[in-house]
């Protein structure tokens, strides 16, 4: 447990029973600027706990003076760590600073747990969590940082918790934009794309302006591709390679429908793509793809359901969980961008790739450029990635490529507005429904 820092007054560290510890909270004027964040050992500050002064039975560090004090940590995070523990963890890598919009939702419930743990960048990687909502969902972002206080997790070293993404996002080397408007009844996917792209097109210009010059920004807000486009056109000081649209659930989704068919475990499938837009145009692609190190299409022999019944199922999956459980998918999701992440920081497998929504400038596909498109990556684990050469075509697959390309020109002229390309002009080809929509 986290000690207090004592002034130089006090020859001795006492520790703070953790109950007391968990309803520690500054007290200031305006509750949306309240965040948490662990005190560099060099400050001191001023802790301000819910329980009585008399109750505290290790003496608070003296309040620091000057104009860069600030009295804006919550509870545990408050709190340096004696010499002796930082003895311990002097292993660790340098904290890594993550900022997540729609943190009080259900896909973060998830998520942020994964992230603390060290599930997902290492059990030595010491991680700050910045987490955005709304006046809405304030309260919601104060329960969420009382469940990280409560859970104990040793990596997690910082949290703040706030409504203003010029706030929240300051210095972020990872971004996970999850926040955004579901589809309403009645509502057009036209009014959608505006929507949820005014919200995206403001993360972009708050990303460009105080995030990491090399943040790494996984849109998983839909439409995510058009969203990601959006994000990046409004950020041009970040290299749009660094933006990514999640469609890793979908390949995930894929992956479990081949194994169920072929009747093998998850693992024994590989090179699986989804190309295109995370809509119900999307293609997952068999061509490529193996079981057991073997072309699909040699061990499933149906190639009337790999063309039917298994693309379908992919692209309406999310639609029949709503039906079976009343609400969509968020721990898949959750797990998807874990793995989104994981390909990215760690080598792709020799002869693997994964799929991605990224910048389509340079491909080597012959897909439309300066749209965001699902496609084939391997990564060296560095966190970037490259495109992956190898995979073949054929007219089947030509064809749906096609489609999903078509709508995604389409919205991206719907957008124009939102991207610094003029007026707006939606002619999209069909009111297709995002995997999950109803």
């Amino acid at each position: 447990m986290a000690v207090a820092e004592l002034s130089p007054a006090y020859t001795k560290t006492t520790r703070l029973h953790s109950s007391q510890l968990s309803l520690c909270s500054s007290r200031i004027p305006d509750h949306r600027h309240r965040s948490l964040r662990l005190v560099p050992r060099h400050r001191n500050c001023k802790i301000t706990c819910s329980v009585a002064p008399n109750q505290v039975e290790a003496p608070v560090a003296v309040q620091a003076d000057g104009p860069n004090s600030k009295s804006d940590c919550y509870g545990v995070f408050c709190l340096t760590y004696d010499l002796k523990a930082e003895e311990e963890t002097k292993t660790w890598k340098k904290l890594i600073t993550v900022s997540v919009s729609g943190a009080a939702g259900m896909i973060s419930n998830h998520l942020l747990f994964k992230l603390a743990s060290g599930e997902v960048f290492g059990p030595d990687q010491p991680i700050a969590l910045k987490l955005l909502g709304s006046e809405r969902s304030f309260q919601a972002l104060e329960g969420v940082a009382m469940e990280l206080e409560d859970s104990l997790y040793p990596l997690l070293r910082e949290v703040r918790i706030g409504i203003d993404p010029y706030e929240v996002h300051q210095d972020a080397e990872w971004a996970l934009l999850i926040g955004a408007k579901p589809r309403g009844p009645g509502m057009e996917r036209a009014d959608l794309l505006d929507i949820n792209g005014q919200i995206f097109a403001a993360q972009g210009k708050a990303l460009n302006a105080v995030a990491s010059r090399n943040v790494k920004v996984i849109v998983v807000g839909n439409p995510c591709n058009t969203n990601a486009l959006i994000c990046m056109k409004n950020a041009p000081n970040i290299p749009a390679k660094n933006f990514h649209a999640l469609t890793r659930l979908d390949e995930n989704r894929a992956k479990c429908q081949l194994a169920l068919k072929a009747g093998v475990f998850y693992d024994k499938v590989s090179n699986v793509t989804i190309w295109g837009n995370h809509s119900t145009t999307q293609v997952p692609d068999f061509l490529n793809a193996r079981i057991d190190g073997l072309p699909v299409k040699e061990v499933i022999k149906d190639h009337k359901w790999l063309e039917e019944e298994f693309t379908v199922k992919v692209q309406k999956r999310g639609g029949v969980l709503i039906q079976k459980w009343g609400r969509s998918s968020a721990a898949s999701t959750a797990v998807s961008i874990v793995d989104a992440i994981k390909s990215l920081i760690t080598p792709t497998p020799k002869g693997d790739w994964f799929s991605s929504g990224v910048y389509t400038n340079g491909n080597p596909y012959g897909i439309a450029e300066d749209i965001v498109f699902s496609m084939p990556c391997r990564s060296k684990g560095d966190g970037d990635y490259e495109l992956v050469k190898d995979v073949i075509f054929d007219d089947y697959l030509r064809k749906r490529i096609s489609k999903t390309e078509a709508e995604l020109l389409a919205e991206k002229r719907c957008v124009a507005h939102l991207t610094g390309e003029g007026i707006g002009f939606c002619d999209l080809p069909e009111d297709t429904m995002l995997p999950g929509e109803m």
